[in-house]
């Protein structure tokens, strides 16, 4: 469990840099990240922070994909730790 946490702690700071990167960069006109990648650092744990990162920063925030997309991720993520929680990990 201690490992689980560790991991989504750095996922999620992971998540808010790579956020704010992607927000410097299109200021800039600079290298983008991929929406895909961006996606898929939600999808691997990062999707609390990375949401709370885009209403913050006002990044991504008009396209339906992150504002209905991350808030979809976080809540399918929440419902399996629930249940990890709830259940253990062998009972699965």
């Amino acid at each position: 469990m201690k490992i689980l946490i560790i991991y989504l702690i750095v996922m999620n700071i992971f998540a808010v840099i790579i956020t704010v990167h992607d927000k410097l960069a299109a200021k800039g006109h600079r290298w983008r990240v991929k929406e895909r990648t961006l996606m898929l650092i939600a999808a691997l744990g990062g999707s609390p922070m990375m949401y709370l990162t885009m209403l913050m920063i006002r990044h991504k925030t008009k396209k339906p994909l992150f504002m209905v997309g991350i808030p979809l991720i976080l809540f399918a993520e929440l419902a399996v730790l629930f249940l990890v929680l709830h259940y253990g990990f062998g009972k699965i």
